[in-house]
């Protein structure tokens, strides 16, 4: 029942994104751009949080890396924007593979300090390396083109960003329910039985942050395509506390819960704009009740809920007869 349900969530999904270009607005193509890079965003957070259980608070260090990547190939070449955006996600996998040193040496919350303060460094990095990046001046972006044509409006950049989500979508889902995935799994619920299990941990934990900053640089590159101008401070722990309330919100370990709570939250992140100086306050009560009070999300335990019986429900026959006998006691 429930992968029923999810196909037909995704099917109304499709219909949903293939009419909206006819019927919405520009400023609404755009929100729906932003949701879906925080959707890629998520999966790729989920993949080292959700699947393999490394706590990293690095992603928007990785999200930023192919904003810049990619918005300096567009800059100076004018590439088809496909190649700014693979070299975007590339770029941001191999920081991500050296990252992955981390998680061989830490765990838990040395894992998640050594990774923020990776991710407070590289925003140093964006701010000061005038250069490259404008500093704190911020990046202008030349319109993304494929072939001659230029993306020069979020209606016209809107089918590829759609289109990438979705294969990204596509590769999360077949990604989980690979032997990777299950290894990814071992290694979340214990080191010591994936180790025994023969599973390589060193080589997984790397897969996870490489794959995992892949997608975060993936997702910079579509920024790039409807977007025209990205500032340093739009990348520092605001933006990762975002995604990881994504996550954490709608369900670690949940697939669903991820899109769930990219577009969720994603849509708060655009309503509270006008507040900015409030969005750290609220995402982090919002983080921490989450966490003291439902640890799974909103929709990881759902089918857990849903397979587990009833208390209410009746013994079978044979059950209620037996329960029926009084116990008998042997003669001593």
């Amino acid at each position: 029942m429930s992968k029923k349900i999810d196909h037909a969530l995704l099917a109304m999904m499709a219909v949903v994104l293939a009419i909206l270009p006819f019927a919405a607005s520009g400023y609404v193509i755009y929100v729906v751009n932003l949701l879906m890079v925080f959707v890629v965003l998520a999966l790729g957070l989920h993949l080292v949080i959700g699947e393999t259980g490394q706590f990293a608070l690095s992603h928007a260090a990785f999200y930023g890396v192919g904003i810049y990547t990619a918005g300096l190939i567009n800059n100076l070449w004018h590439p088809p924007f496909f190649i700014s955006i693979i070299a975007g996600g590339l770029l941001a996998a191999a920081l991500g593979y050296v990252i992955g040193a981390l998680a061989l040496r830490m765990r838990d919350i040395y894992l998640a300090l050594s990774t923020f303060a990776f991710g407070e460094a590289m925003q140093w990095v964006f701010l000061n390396w005038q250069s490259v990046t404008n500093g704190s001046n911020g990046f202008r972006i030349s319109p993304a083109t494929l072939f001659g044509y230029e993306l020069v409006s979020d209606a016209k950049a809107y089918p590829f960003v759609v289109l990438i989500a979705a294969l990204l979508l596509w590769a999360t889902i077949a990604l989980s329910r690979s032997q990777l995935g299950s290894a990814f799994r071992a290694v979340r619920e214990s080191d010591v039985a994936a180790q025994a299990m023969g599973v390589n941990i060193n080589a997984i934990k790397r897969t996870a942050f490489t794959l995992s900053a892949a997608y975060a640089g993936i997702a910079g590159g579509m920024y790039t395509t409807f977007a025209s101008f990205i500032h340093p401070e739009s990348l520092g722990f605001q933006t990762t506390i975002l995604i990881l309330t994504m996550v954490v919100v709608g369900g670690i370990g949940s697939v669903r819960g991820a899109i769930a709570g990219a577009l969720v939250f994603g849509l708060i992140s655009e309503l509270l704009r006008q507040a900015l100086s409030f969005q750290e306050i609220i995402y982090g009560f919002i983080l921490m009740g989450f966490m003291m009070f439902a640890p799974k999300g909103l929709f990881a335990g759902r089918g857990a809920r849903a397979r587990a019986p009833s208390p209410a429900a009746p013994l079978p026959s044979a059950s209620r007869q037996a329960a029926a006998k009084p116990t008998q006691r042997s003669a001593a």
